[in-house]
């Protein structure tokens, strides 16, 4: 038998040693105390060369999970994405490694952009399908999103939610399904994710699907029986809770500062699934805003009787 030698290009210098290892089932721990000589680990060129492959192991890439290709060449799961982005054939071309190698030179660093936010809006139509669920559900047993920093929530593993299905809007936030509010990636290289990549509906049609996976309001927590290690550690030393577009609005504080403007400006996360509110969820924040409602009218009564003495 032959052997056919070939130029790895250069964008896939990076990760072509991970694509080995994976083709031959080793992890970077077992590569130390593993007998087998990589050169012996046969990659053929099309698998070094498949533009997926290059993204998904790209550094701040890891919440993103692979698009089977049958899923992006049926154009029905593509309708109206050629509105949302230019050059939108090359850029489909581009992600099915079937781009014409002059014309991949010539607009290589537009085309990258467009491809990204291509394949960012088909993995928000993916994740949500039963094969997309179940490849997102893997990721998230093993935690590969990060924990909840609430002390309370016990490094309750996180899930991946945009607040606006509309790109170039939010940026990805992470969902704890134990307190139900969200907080900011630690990464930055994960907080510049566009949201959109990821949909509003995600997290919570994952625990529709998989109810046994809703997990309590307290005790231990019993997804994700993976090793946390160091993360684990450090995970607990963040305690303070970072909230999506949080601001304290100082401005005016002294005489003129008000308790209950405050509290009405604060914002609160609605978790929905197609844009409409989850029934047990939407019951329970009309009952808190009730609440909220009455103690602000308590301090607006509290703060007019202090201006007229």
């Amino acid at each position: 038998m032959s052997t056919v030698s070939f130029v790895i290009p250069p964008r896939f210098e990076r990760v072509a040693e991970e694509l080995l290892l994976r083709s031959a089932g080793i992890s970077k721990d077992e590569l130390c105390t593993c007998s087998t000589d990589i050169d012996d680990i046969v990659l053929t060129e099309h698998d070094l060369a498949k533009w997926i492959f290059w993204f998904l192991s790209s550094k701040g890439n890891e919440y993103f999970c692979e698009v089977e290709e049958d899923f992006i060449l049926d154009r029905f799961n593509l309708t109206g994405l050629n509105n949302e982005v230019a050059n939108y054939a090359q850029a489909l071309d581009l992600i099915t490694d079937n781009l014409d190698d002059e014309i991949q030179d010539e607009l290589r660093g537009s085309l990258d952009v467009q491809a990204r936010l291509l394949y960012g809006l088909i993995h928000a139509r993916w994740i949500v399908t039963a094969r997309g669920l179940a490849k997102m559900l893997e990721k998230y047993k093993r935690a590969d999103f990060g924990r909840c920093p609430r002390v309370l929530c016990q490094s309750q593993p996180l899930l991946p939610v945009g607040l606006t299905d509309i790109p170039y809007q939010k940026a990805v936030k992470l969902y704890c399904g134990r307190c139900e509010d969200i907080y900011s990636p630690k990464s930055s290289r994960h907080g510049s994710i566009d949201g959109a990549y990821f949909g509003t509906s995600f997290p919570h049609l994952l625990f529709l699907v998989y109810p046994t996976l809703i997990p309590p309001k307290s005790g231990a927590v019993e997804v994700g029986t993976a090793a946390r290690g160091s993360n684990d550690t450090e995970g607990n030393k963040r305690s303070r809770r970072v909230r999506d577009e949080q601001e304290i609005y100082t401005e005016g504080m002294g005489e003129g500062f008000s308790t209950a403007s405050v509290a009405l400006k604060a914002d609160r996360y609605r978790p929905r699934i197609f844009g409409f509110q989850i029934h047990e969820i939407a019951k329970l924040q009309r009952w808190q805003e009730a609440v909220r409602d009455r103690q602000v009218t308590r301090l607006e009564h509290l703060e007019e009787a202090n201006n007229e003495v």
